[in-house]
Parts: structure tokens; C-alpha cells; sequence
């Protein structure tokens, strides 16, 4: 088997969306129109499942504004893929909580902070916290596994110790720390993106309280350089340091992992190695999803570790690090070059 298995796709079902969030990769709204019909999204998931079985994440925008949504999910399962939703939770009651119950395997919501007035600043819209905690307390009523994604910027970094807190208090299965990548709307606040020195600090916090952590699965996100700190501090400590899988997860062990084992579909069928990347690989209405992921340069470049840039091919943390392609483009205008944030 290719070790470039795909293992994991999101794909952005529609660019509608009733939030305004300060980082969004799709500047998504209400304003815009869905580009991709039924049956652009059924062919792909069709040609895809002839290669790969990937868990298929449903996302946008907000996946429950489309009206297919449900025969999106029932065709990906049909194909022998598991599937799930990324939902900002706002739209969920007990009958939507339901219906996703019975149409996907598991469902991820959004919480940016422990309480109203930090996520709701985030979100750009107020109640958006109450809602997304309303939909965390229907999905475990109906008994729908759920995963937390929390996003981080100056704003909210203050808090990401009490968002874990309430992540594993509401019942999550897991919990994802994003770190922020400045693409789409997080272009214009690149200057509240977390500082490299106090990235290092979190990622830190985050392998002492990675040990201790027993009930919920927990992970940084677009932060590669953990899987190195986290054998740096194991080593230093004289550690045990066991790392669990989640059966939903990236199904790699490794930081980076955009083109390797995951990809990202977006609204307008453009085709990224991850959610935050800046390029297109190529377009599925143009060409094959299977044919991008074998023949596209940025796709092959992604997998050829040796010809990253210098500090990175030589690091002895290469295949456990990788750096992130995505950040490095946004920064320096190279998918290739060093990770800015890089620590190791």
C-alpha cells in the first residue's frame, strides 16, 4: 500500500455560514452561494472510495444550512466511509441533534473559550456560546460522539487552559487545539497571532497535561513542532511518553501530515493539502480528486521530505515534525521553508 494513503478528508460542503469568525479560512457568509451541486460532491466521493476509505468531514461555512446535506452523508456512507460534521453547533436543537445521530458517525463543534464573552468576541456574534454549548448537552442526550476544536489567537490564549477544562466537563471525546494559521479573514489579524516564544510555552503545557489526561483523547493542531517537544521533554525527564489514537483521528503520528494522509475539498472544488493552505492543487471540476492527490507538483512536493528546506531535511525530527507547509507559505511565500514558529 502507498504510504500516501489518504486517510482523512474535509470537504467544504457550502461557503454560507451565520457566524463572522475573526479566523475564518473562507471568509465565509451568508452573502455567498454554494458552487459545488450533488452530484459534483457525489462523483468525487464516488471516484474516491474506488482508492481510499478516508473518514470524510462535512464542512464549511455551516454544513446545516445545505439541504442535501443528509444525502450527502447517507451516499459517503454508502460508499463504506465513515463521515462526520463540523458544525458550529448554533443550528442544533434536540430534533437536528437527532437526524445527525442517525446520518453521520460523529460530529466536531467550535469552542474558542470557557465562557459567552470570549467566544462570542471570537465568533463575531453574541449567543453563539449558549447555542454551541446547547448543541454539546442534544448531542450527548441522543448519545452522538462529539469532538471540541478550539482556535487560538493573543485574544483567547489567556483562556486555553480553562476551554480543555470545559471541553472534557461537557462530555467531548476529544479535544483539538488549533493554532492558527493566518489564511482567509486570519490574514487581517496576523498581529494577534500567538508568539512563537509563547507557542513553545503551550505546547509544553500541553505534554505535562497530555500525561495526566486519562478520559478524553487531546491534541495540538497545525502545531507539528509538538511531536518533537514531545520527545525532547520525554527524553530530558526520563518520560514514558505513550501517545493514543482516536478511531476518528488523522491516522498519522506524525505533525504535518497535509498531502500525506489528509486533504481539504473546498466550497469551489479547489483542491489544498490541508484547510489552511494558501495554493490550489487543482480543481475537481477540472480534474480527478484521485489524479491531484498522485500528480500534483504541491501534493508530491508535501511527501519529498529531503528537498524542504535546509534546517528541516537535515533535522533529525524531519519525519515526526515537518513543520507546517501551510504557515511557512503564509509567512515567507514557500510552501518549502522553515516553519516560522520552529523551536526544535
Amino acid at each position: 500500500m502507498n504510504d500516501f494513503e489518504l486517510k482523512w478528508l474535509a470537504f467544504e460542503i457550502t461557503p454560507r455560514c451565520n457566524l463572522n469568525c475573526i479566523h475564518c479560512r473562507t471568509n465565509a457568509s451568508m452573502n455567498l452561494k454554494d458552487k459545488l451541486s450533488f452530484e459534483d460532491i457525489t462523483n468525487t466521493v464516488d471516484e474516491i472510495s474506488k482508492e481510499f476509505k478516508p473518514v470524510v468531514v462535512l464542512t464549511g461555512g455551516e454544513p446545516l444550512l445545505r439541504g442535501d446535506l443528509f444525502d450527502i452523508a447517507d451516499f459517503i456512507k454508502s460508499k463504506g466511509m465513515r463521515v462526520g460534521i463540523a458544525t458550529n453547533g448554533t443550528l442544533v436543537n434536540e430534533d437536528t441533534a437527532k437526524k445527525i445521530k442517525e446520518h453521520f458517525d460523529v460530529a466536531s463543534l467550535s469552542i474558542d473559550g470557557s465562557q459567552s464573552s470570549i467566544h462570542d468576541n471570537f465568533r463575531g456574534v453574541k449567543g453563539a456560546f449558549d447555542a454551541t454549548i446547547n448543541a454539546a448537552s442534544m448531542f450527548k442526550k441522543v448519545g452522538l460522539n462529539f469532538i471540541i476544536n478550539s482556535s487560538f489567537t493573543k485574544r483567547n490564549q489567556h483562556d486555553i487552559e480553562n476551554t480543555y477544562k470545559l471541553a472534557k466537563k461537557i462530555g467531548a471525546g476529544a479535544w483539538y487545539m488549533f493554532m492558527i494559521v493566518p489564511t482567509g479573514r486570519g490574514e487581517e489579524i496576523s498581529d494577534e497571532l500567538i508568539l512563537k516564544e509563547d507557542y513553545q510555552k503551550i505546547l509544553k503545557w500541553h505534554f505535562y497535561m497530555e500525561l495526566e489526561e486519562k478520559d478524553i483523547f487531546v491534541r495540538p493542531t497545525c502545531a507539528p513542532e509538538y511531536y518533537a517537544l514531545c520527545d525532547m521533554e520525554a527524553k530530558k525527564n526520563n518520560i514514558d511518553f505513550t501517545r493514543r489514537n482516536l478511531k476518528f483521528s488523522t491516522g498519522g503520528a506524525k505533525g504535518c501530515i497535509a498531502g500525506q494522509k489528509i486533504a481539504f475539498i473546498g466550497y469551489d472544488g479547489e483542491v489544498k493539502p490541508c484547510s489552511y493552505f494558501l495554493r490550489s492543487a487543482g480543481n475537481i471540476l477540472k480534474n480527478s480528486f484521485v489524479d491531484i492527490w498522485h500528480n500534483s507538483k504541491i501534493f508530491k512536493d508535501m511527501r519529498d521530505f529531503q528537498n524542504y528546506n535546509k534546517k528541516c531535511a537535515a533535522c533529525r525530527y524531519i519525519n515526526v515534525c515537518g513543520g507546517c507547509r501551510a504557515r511557512a507559505d503564509a509567512y515567507y511565500g514557500d510552501y518549502m521553508a522553515i516553519d516560522p514558529y520552529c523551536f526544535v
